[in-house]
């Protein structure tokens, strides 16, 4: 008993420098170094404008997310806002989807960063690095939070490095600096079928792809939780987010499509950031790549862990997961979520081996609406939060901006892209999938409540 106590309370292990580095990497992932390239092959150069709109939609998001969380850091965020603005379903729901979302991101990191292992070590079998990877950081996911932390603090180091490092390569190239370079210059920005090549529709539909490449911004709500100030933490984070998305997302892709003409087959086949570097004459180039995407997919399999167990916790508290999932050890490590998360991605993996490929690829699609589901949530959470807030006379410390016209105004773009979706033959399939997944979890959650409530009654019943 001395290793493990039956608390329910979260450690704070987590140090400012953690937390820091956290907000500042945790939206970088490997959407950015890998799927960017399908996104400019979409939209041409004009995919600057599809990054800036769905980075201002995150910055904005950030905002009203930030407003509730200083006011009340919960390792719940935004689900926990939910069931008190909107209602126990919502939370319960979004609360589900959100753990799904996380739960199947671990299979497919572990399997990202497995096949970069293979092709060094070709002898040992893609699963087999898959398996190890996965045991070892939900290993070190269930000693301390501070472990998290840590891990993930280097990780996020050698991604800001890495980025930071391509762009002064990058804009040394622009300008003509890079011995031997085959580019340079910004003329590919409009010298191939102009800057909208493909015209507006190609710029929305790269919207949806770039979209899901943010999702992750919101962890750090989640993790300052646990550590000490929660509230400082969460201002500095959000504070920052703008430069963030403007320097490591636009600054980065303005230089590989002002380098790199937009239809060369090369970005979305080989990845946009391995192309620039190949024109460039960086020798190793893909070795290069490799690493920072190895590191990155690793980085982001660790807060799939993270944050899957800690929206469990969550829900665990709130009586909407089970009771097991709310145990913490010595060092305030919820240790059954962590595993029960885990166990969930292995069952995912398993089931994508025994079950029809259509299945499996339903399931993931289901992850593709739910980072703008989680979005709206938090926009409409904060609208009604803020009012109650106000009634009450509350003073706000951190407010968004122009409320409620802006708050407003997000509602009604999310709500559009999700028409939007919708419309279109290639991301329908999204919306059904997460569509018929939440109702599955409403309908759970009816019964869970409904049995609840039975035995409430049961037990008045027998007291009298």
């Amino acid at each position: 008993m001395s290793g493990t106590q039956n608390s329910n309370d979260l450690g704070q292990g987590l140090k400012q420098r953690h937390v820091t580095m956290l907000s500042i990497a945790g939206v970088i992932g490997a959407g950015l170094f890998v799927g960017s390239g399908h996104a400019i092959a979409e939209a041409g150069p004009a995919v600057l404008l599809a990054y800036a709109a769905a980075g201002t939609l995150v910055v904005l998001v950030m905002r009203m997310l930030a407003e509730m969380a200083i006011a009340s850091p919960d390792t719940g965020s935004f689900s926990t806002y939910a069931d008190k603005a909107i209602g126990h379903w919502a939370g319960f729901t979004i609360g589900w989807l959100y753990w799904w979302f996380w739960v199947l991101v671990i299979p497919l990191e572990a399997n990202a960063a497995a096949t970069i292992l293979h092709a060094w070590f070709p002898d040992i079998a893609v699963w087999a690095f898959a398996l190890v990877i996965t045991l070892l950081l939900t290993a070190t996911n269930l000693f301390s939070v501070k472990n998290y932390g840590e891990f993930e603090f280097w990780f996020a180091l050698m991604k800001v490095v890495a980025i930071v490092a391509f762009i002064v390569v990058g804009v040394a190239a622009v300008f003509g600096l890079i011995p031997g370079s085959q580019v340079s210059g910004v003329s590919h920005l409009v010298d191939t079928q102009g800057f909208m090549p493909n015209g507006m529709g190609a710029v929305v539909a790269a919207m949806l792809t770039t979209m899901f490449s943010f999702m992750g911004t919101e962890i750090v709500t989640i993790a300052a939780a646990e550590s000490k100030n929660p509230g400082q933490q969460i201002t500095r984070a959000t504070n920052s987010v703008i430069w963030r998305i403007f320097l490591f997302y636009l600054v980065s892709i303005f230089l590989v499509v002002a380098l790199v003409p937009w239809n060369d087959s090369s970005l979305a086949e080989v990845g946009s950031y391995q192309t620039v570097l190949d024109r460039m004459g960086i020798p190793n180039a893909k070795l290069i790549v490799d690493l920072v995407v190895l590191v990155a997919v690793t980085s982001c399999l660790n807060s799939a862990l993270y944050t899957a167990s800690r929206m469990l916790f969550s829900l665990s508290k709130r009586g909407d997961a089970p009771a097991v999932a709310q145990r913490t050890n010595a060092s305030g490590t919820p240790y059954w979520a962590v595993m029960l998360s885990t166990a969930a991605a292995f069952v995912a993996v398993f089931a994508n081996y025994v079950a029809p490929s259509q299945v499996f690829a339903f399931l993931l699609a289901s992850s593709g609406a739910i980072a703008l589901l989680v979005y709206l949530v938090i926009a409409v959470s904060q609208l009604r939060m803020r009012r109650q807030r106000q009634a009450r006379g509350e003073a706000i410390a951190f407010k968004m901006w122009l409320f409620p016209g802006l708050t407003w105004a997000t509602i009604i773009f999310i709500v559009s892209v999700l028409t939007l979706m919708l419309v279109r033959e290639d991301h329908r399939i999204e919306i059904i999938a997460t569509g018929l997944l939440s109702i599955a979890v409403v309908a759970a959650g009816l019964l869970v409540a409904r049995r609840r409530k039975a035995q409430g009654l049961g037990r008045v019943v027998l007291d009298r």
